[in-house]
């Protein structure tokens, strides 16, 4: 018997000794207290169904539906056979319901009805008679599976606001970790321009100075003034960057970001690396929004970087136009170019990466005759507050 069924819960024991003591206790007490010469003893069989009808319920939980067709067969025969009227159905009660709230719906109410019309249908067989009181059965019946039904309705409804909570708790974790990933990525895009642009000047300066070291002294030391200037420059920047990363949950950075309004800066820098940078502004400017304005910025940077480190031209030119609902940023020069489309990189790569984000594009490639292009399209609609 312990090989075929698995041990009880603690909750079905307590519950199917229970219902055997109040059953086989008011079977008892109806006995002694108004005995009816009419009325069937209880002892043996009464007592024998009593026990099957409340001790199946041991395996309430593991077997309900067979749990329920052996209690409620057991308490069914019970009253037909003319035992005391004991609260034997106090068993049927408790498996109805709990067929009901846990999901077995169309099982718990076809039991229940097959039970009303057995034995209410016995009784009109049996004696020709009707019983009154049958008619309060079935409200109690309808009642105690209309009870099963709201808490097993409310027992979803708590359920799934549980997986609601917690589907909304995975979703912020997942967006703030894709928030972090931008984040990350945007800095790393901004320690490659900055690092990449301004290392490429000290590169060549540092060239030009040993170069001219010996026979032109005062330009090696012009050189390495401008070297010390953008070595400089770089360690400011690259200490507002690990700056962002340290307080990342203070808040927004304190300090500006870099815009298009320092473009000048740039084409200065690469003026001093021996590149001639012509730039021109067409257009009405507009107050930009900060990612158009950060892109732009860095676009400028790293198509300059480029002309220094790979381009060997004598004049680059930068273009800035504004136009109605975009600002075309482009970048040319006159050095050797490419042949064919231009290897895939971490610049170009970067400046396309920024200028999507904000629904822009980026277009690089050779110039017939000589040279190289980058061009930016970066959208700008919305921005009709006119700068300067």
């Amino acid at each position: 018997m312990t090989a075929l069924l698995p041990r009880p819960g603690r909750t079905d024991v307590r519950i199917s000794l229970g219902l055997l003591a109040v059953s086989a206790g008011s079977t008892l007490a109806v006995g002694l207290i108004d005995p009816d010469p009419y009325v069937r003893s209880a002892w043996p069989w009464g007592y024998a169904l009593i026990a099957v009808a409340s001790l199946a319920l041991l395996w309430r939980t593991r077997f309900p539906r067979t749990v329920g067709v052996v209690s409620v067969a057991a308490a069914t025969a019970y009253y037909p056979l003319g035992f005391p009227d004991g609260m034997v159905m106090a068993c049927t009660a408790v498996v109805l319901y709990s067929l009901v709230r846990w999901g077995h719906r169309a099982f718990g109410w076809t039991l229940g009805i097959v039970q009303f019309l057995a034995v209410n249908g016995y009784e009109l067989v049996a004696n020709a008679t009707f019983r009154p009181e049958a008619l309060g059965i079935v409200g109690w019946v309808l009642v105690l599976l209309c009870t099963g039904e709201v808490v097993r309705w409310r027992q979803e409804y708590l359920r799934a606001d549980r997986e609601r909570k917690a589907e909304v708790t995975r979703t912020r974790e997942e967006e703030l970790l894709r928030r972090a990933s931008e984040e990350r990525l945007r800095l790393a895009r901004d320690v490659h321009d900055t690092v990449a642009h301004n290392i490429s000047l000290i590169n060549v300066q540092a060239g030009t100075a040993l170069y001219l070291m010996e026979n032109e002294p005062e330009r090696a030391v012009e050189a390495l003034s401008t070297i010390k200037r953008t070595s400089k420059d770089t360690l400011v920047e690259l200490r507002a960057i690990l700056g962002v990363l340290r307080a990342a949950d203070e808040g927004a950075p304190r300090s500006p970001v870099a815009g298009i309004d320092r473009i000048d800066e740039i084409a200065e820098a690469t003026r001093s690396a021996g590149v001639a940078v012509d730039v021109k502004v067409t257009g009405a400017p507009v107050r930009l929004p900060v990612g158009t304005d950060s892109a732009a910025y860095r676009t400028v940077q790293e198509a300059l970087t480029n002309v220094v480190r790979h381009a060997e031209a004598d004049q680059a030119t930068v273009l800035v136009d504004y136009r109605p609902s975009e600002l075309v940023i482009e970048v040319a020069d006159d050095g050797r170019g490419t042949l064919g489309a231009p290897a895939a990189g971490n610049g170009i790569s970067g400046m396309r990466e920024r200028a999507s984000l904000v629904g822009g594009t980026v277009d690089a490639g050779p110039l017939e005759g000589g040279g190289f292009r980058v061009r930016a399209r970066l959208p700008i609609t919305g921005s009709d507050e006119r700068t300067g």
